[in-house]
């Protein structure tokens, strides 16, 4: 399911609301992931540490 975050799109230069997932990188961090709705490019932000499970 997919939520709205801001996050910064380094080609537009802005900051976008965007339609992302959350996902858990390698190093245990949530981003969530989704792409600029005006350019297309990818656009991560990281919301904090994943919960130890």
């Amino acid at each position: 399911m997919a939520e709205t975050y801001e996050g910064y799109c380094v080609k537009c230069k802005d900051k976008r609301h965007y339609q992302g997932e959350v996902r858990v990188s390698d190093s245990g961090r949530r981003m969530a992931r989704g792409t600029c709705p005006v350019c297309g490019t990818t656009i991560n932000r990281i919301l904090g540490k994943a919960p130890a499970s």
